[in-house]
């Protein structure tokens, strides 16, 4: 329950930080306005709380393992909101990030 618990927060928390920055990028870049810009700030905002939810108690752990989170979340939401087609390489490097994610979180402690 705890990995599922801890995956969970990492996607809301991408969703959260990721969907953020793109309301920003369209309020200041697509020219739409302060509402979008100011709805962005406040997903960055909810994305820092949401991230003190992980059951980890090491900041530097959980943001390390977040960065191969916003790798590979951030092609996919190019992918479903801009339509951004990822190379091999891309796909490949999202790979290792992942793969990252799963040692640096999940990987036996004693």
């Amino acid at each position: 329950m705890t990995l599922l618990r801890s995956l969970l927060l990492f996607a809301v928390a991408a969703v959260a930080e990721i969907g953020g920055a793109w309301l920003i990028w369209q309020g200041v870049r697509e020219h739409r306005g302060v509402l979008w810009i100011g709805a962005g700030v406040v997903a960055l905002g909810a994305y820092g709380f949401i991230a003190t939810l992980q059951p980890d108690a090491s900041f530097g752990r959980i943001l390390a393992a977040y960065g191969g989170i916003f790798v590979a979340g951030s092609l996919a939401w190019g992918m479903a909101v801009d339509k951004f087609q990822p190379d091999r390489w891309d796909v490949i490097g999202a790979a290792i990030c992942l793969l990252g994610v799963a040692v640096i979180m999940y990987a036996p402690r004693t």
